[in-house]
């Protein structure tokens, strides 16, 4: 069990999708698919759809927080989000579209791409599954 700060509530279980860099959804994310477009991310083409992302922080406009409104109103949002360092923009948007978010995990070594991972926003807790 890996603790972390909650900072948005609820349980979302999938595979991690982990990227070392922070991401805009404003322009980086398409909200239809999501698949992330923006042309010089390291997860570009990948799509975040019912991953659990695991991201540094966010970047970008305030607007990406109805970005991923949006995508939670598509199905195309991600399970949960992991951020190392949470940012308002991200962290509105997680809390507008119920979202299980967490940051500041006390251990990163085994969140990797693939691992299967339940993240409890309740509780601020990742348990690998």
């Amino acid at each position: 069990m890996i603790t972390c700060r909650s900072i948005a509530k609820g349980k979302g279980k999938g595979e991690l999708i982990v990227s070392s860099e922070p991401i805009s959804f404003l322009g980086g994310v398409n909200p239809e698919t999501g698949e992330i477009i923006d042309p010089n991310h390291e997860l570009k083409g990948e799509i975040i759809k019912d991953k659990v992302l695991f991201i540094p922080g966010g970047k970008g406009s305030t607007v990406g927080s109805y970005v991923i409104f949006q995508m939670m109103k598509n199905n195309t949002a991600p399970k949960a989000i992991i951020c190392l360092n949470a940012e308002p923009i991200i962290a509105t948007g997680a809390i507008m579209s119920d979202i299980p978010m967490v940051d500041t995990p006390s251990n990163v070594s085994e969140l990797t791409t693939g691992t299967l991972v339940e993240v409890d926003g309740d509780s601020g807790t990742i348990e690998l599954l």
